[in-house]
């Protein structure tokens, strides 16, 4: 979905690459055995490891080493049988040691491919650079004291994975459709949670303009944006700001800026740094991470389905279209719920109410499917009803919001309320006899040639029914009826 930006002097085009730090879904952080939840009161959480004390060694945490494995993996990536942790030296106040455990010339994973679903029905693949490990700083707080800075820990050594793509996005469309990727394979590895809010995966957008076929321009870095949205936004006010600067005849500063999301604007924070400034090398209180081929091999065959995997079969198995396939495979919970409810069923059938009457709910709600007041089941039973006849389509509307306000199940509403679908035929003959006989001038108007009555008898018969005649049996009568 690459598109151009019209400028005052003409076409420019926005090159994009992503940094994505996700925090390993663990326990235990990176390098020391204090916990790693979230939530916790400050400085709660921090071993002395974790606080940098004299004499503290760290020891790596091999359950993150493989999730690191499992998310190469899962971006079809190269884990790599030898790979070193480095620091990386610069100072905050909120990163005790004065550098980050990083790795940098030799990563635990290098390339990988995302393939991006774009709204417009097409797909990209694009590149993944490398997969590296290293540990969280911990976090200033500003807004605590109105002349002091505070400290919380708790962060400090929790461990993260920088995933890094290639510069090949080229809209702010496709930026959010890498990650919103990215963010559905690591909750299905179990990886990451990717919760954007809680800062358990934060993303930096390179950013850079340059005119159609030129080469690559100065690019700048918006740090630390929490939500898809905002990085669109961001990526679409950077790209038009570095196109006002060139076109006024100025040069785009390599730097590194933050997003204002209430303003909706990037400001400079500092000037980029580039790697030698961290003075990277090897770490040496860790040794070398050498991955064996049958650990690989023994994650590999761990792997759950994965959501381009999930959708090839939707659309192969169930026959459903493309699009529906991937709303329901975009989120683990949604497609585990949808197979619920379709075994056994019209998967087509199942998919529509899914998508569109249980979506509908619990977004009004406020609520994820994972706290559907309907279970799978019970969604089920209710398709089950529709499929062999004992209620409409459109009763099954009604019985799901009964389900929705009651959490009765479809069946027991149906025999309480006595909504099952009438079927006898000479009920529904009964019914259409009455209503053409209320009617004999329109009966006459059809008969001569408006055919677009026919919708007007339907509609009073099934008022006469309650809406519980089958439809099938009621056309078929009416017409009959109509016709002699």
């Amino acid at each position: 979905m690459a598109s151009l930006i019209e400028g005052r002097t003409g076409s420019w085009e926005v090159v994009i690459g992503l940094e994505v730090h996700a925090q390993v879904t663990s326990n235990a952080k990176l390098f020391s055995g204090a916990s790693a939840a979230y939530g916790a009161a400050p400085n709660s959480q921090v071993s002395f490891v974790d606080a940098a004390m004299p004499g503290m060694l760290p020891v790596i945490n091999r359950y993150c080493v493989e999730q690191a494995i499992k998310t190469g993996l899962g971006i079809e990536a190269k884990v790599e049988n030898y790979s070193v942790f480095d620091r990386k030296n610069y100072f905050y106040a909120d990163l005790p040691q004065g550098y980050q455990i990083s790795q940098f010339k030799q990563p635990v994973v290098s390339g990988g491919t995302l393939v991006l679903d774009l709204p417009d029905g097409e797909t990209k693949r694009v590149a993944v650079t490398r997969l590296h490990l290293e540990q969280d700083a911990g976090k200033s707080l500003h807004d605590q004291h109105a002349t002091q800075t505070y400290v919380d820990l708790n962060r400090s050594g929790v461990a993260l994975m920088e995933i890094v793509s290639e510069p090949e996005m080229r809209s702010a469309e496709e930026a959010a459709a890498y990650l919103r990727k990215l963010r559905s394979i690591l909750r299905y590895l179990g990886t990451c949670d990717g919760n954007m809010e809680e800062g358990s995966m934060r993303c930096d957008a390179n950013v850079s303009v340059r005119r159609p076929g030129e080469g690559l321009g100065t690019r700048c870095e918006i740090k630390n944006v929490n939500s898809i949205r905002f990085v669109a936004q961001a990526i679409d006010y950077e790209a038009r700001r570095q196109i006002e600067v060139l076109e006024e005849g100025g040069t785009i500063r390599q730097e590194t800026r933050l997003f204002d999301s209430n303003r909706g604007v990037t400001r400079t924070m500092r000037s980029k740094e580039e790697a030698h400034d961290y003075r990277y090398f090897p770490d040496p209180d860790l040794l070398p991470l050498e991955i064996s081929d049958d650990w690989i091999e023994r994650v590999r065959a761990s792997m759950p389905e994965l959501p381009d995997a999930r959708e090839a079969r939707y659309v192969g198995e169930f026959g459903l279209s493309r699009y529906d396939a991937q709303v329901l495979v975009a989120e683990k919970e949604t497609a585990v719920y949808f197979e619920a409810v379709a075994e056994g069923r019209d998967a087509k059938l199942a998919a529509n109410w899914v998508t569109s009457d249980l979506f509908g709910a619990l977004n009004k709600l406020g609520v994820g499917i994972e706290d559907s007041p309907i279970k799978a089941s019970s969604l089920g039973g209710l398709i089950d009803l529709i499929s062999d006849g004992t209620i409409s389509g459109k009763i099954a509307k009604d019985v799901f919001q009964l389900m929705l306000e009651t959490g009765q199940e479809a069946k027991a509403i149906v025999e309480e309320r006595g909504l099952r679908q009438v079927t006898d035929t000479g009920a529904i003959e009964a019914a259409i006899d009455a209503v053409l006989a209320a009617n004999a001038d329109k009966v006459a108007e059809y008969r001569s040639g408006k055919d677009k009555l026919f919708g007007f008898f339907v509609g009073q018969i099934m008022k006469a029914t309650g809406g519980k005649a089958n439809p099938a049996a009621l056309n078929d009568l009416l017409r009959a009826k109509l016709s002699g």
